[in-house]
Formats: C-alpha cells, structure tokens, sequence
C-alpha cells in the first residue's frame, strides 16, 4: 500500500513538473515560490492590518507573526527531521528543477505549511476574504512541486498541518478578543455610573 501511495505522488510529481510545464509557468512559480516575495506581501499585510484593522486588526498582525514563527520551527526543525524524506529534486535527476534544490528534508513544505495556517487563521478572522487567501496559499503550495523540490503529498500534508495551526491560532485570537471585550465593557459601565452619580 505504502509503495502505491509513494508511486501515485511520483506520477503526480512528473505531472505537475513535467507535462504542465511551459515557459509562463517556468516564471510564475519560482516568483511565487521566492521567500523573500511573500515575507513583503506579509510585511504589507502586517502593516495594513496595524494602522487599519483597529482593535482585532492589530491582535491578528501580532498572531500572524507567531503563527508563522510556531509554524516554520514545528514544520522545518521538528517534522522534516523526524520524517528524514529526501527531496525529489536529490533522487530525480530528470526533474526540471527551477530553484535550488537544498539538502534539508522534504517532508512537510514548509513553505504549504505557513500559508495554508496563514490562510486558515484569516479565513477565520476575516472570512469575508477567504477565497483570496486559500488561493494565494495553494498556488504558494503547488509551487513546489512545480520547481521540482518537493512531492505533491508533501505540499498536501504540509497544507493540512498549516490548517489546524490556523484553526487552532484563530480559536485562541476570538478568546483573547473576547476577553478584551468584555473587560473593556465593565470598564467603560464603570466610568458612566461614575459619570451619572
């Protein structure tokens, strides 16, 4: 069963790196799949959601940055080193590999695993724009597998762990927002029995 499912994620692979492969496709994904480029598009969020998002906003900006952070060690310093996968693009020597294939181990993508929790923490928060952020976050994963350094089933798996940090990060935000609130609340009755007496 085990060799089924790892010879179906091989096919899948050369699928998506071989057959879907063009020219448009060869630039979009290794743009898309640049750290560097997503940690500004979250730096803007970050700021937009300091100076615009008001009290919720700002809880959400500072639980981005600890998601992202829980989710990158759990997934690059504690998964891929008790799974010990090797990354196709150091087994398969005719894969087109369009980044630079690393040494470190490729089970879960960590790259799936940070935007899908991103994704699933907003999705909870602001849920008005789900949409673009679960787009963003599976182009972001199926990236991966397009540039040659990951399996399908690791952009899969990585996914899955990203969303039940979100869940679990936005679960913890709504409590915090909640406390807050109502804190807030008997402080303010506070002052207007002050006021009316």
């Amino acid at each position: 069963m085990l060799e089924f499912l790892y010879q179906l994620d091989v096919k899948l692979l050369y699928f998506i790196n071989h057959t879907l492969s063009n020219s448009f496709f060869d630039r979009l994904f290794p743009f898309i799949t640049e750290v560097k480029n997503w940690y500004i598009a979250y730096i803007i969020l970050f700021l937009v959601l300091i100076v615009k998002g008001g009290r919720i906003g700002r809880m959400a900006a500072v639980a981005m940055i600890l998601l992202i952070v829980a989710t990158d060690q759990f997934s690059s310093f504690f998964l891929k080193s008790l799974v010990g996968r090797i990354r196709p693009c150091n087994v398969f020597p005719d894969l087109n590999v369009l980044v630079t294939c690393t040494e470190s181990f490729s089970f879960p993508s960590s790259h799936a695993v940070n935007n899908f929790g991103v994704a699933m923490f907003f999705t909870k928060i602001f849920p008005k724009y789900r949409w673009a952020f679960f787009i963003v976050a599976t182009l972001m994963a199926f990236s991966r597998p397009y540039v040659g350094v990951h399996y399908p089933s690791d952009a899969i798996g990585g996914a899955l762990i990203g969303i039940f940090f979100g869940y679990i990060f936005a679960i913890i935000l709504k409590y915090f927002d909640n406390y807050f609130s109502q804190r807030h609340t008997k402080i303010t009755n506070k002052y207007e029995r002050i006021e009316f007496k």
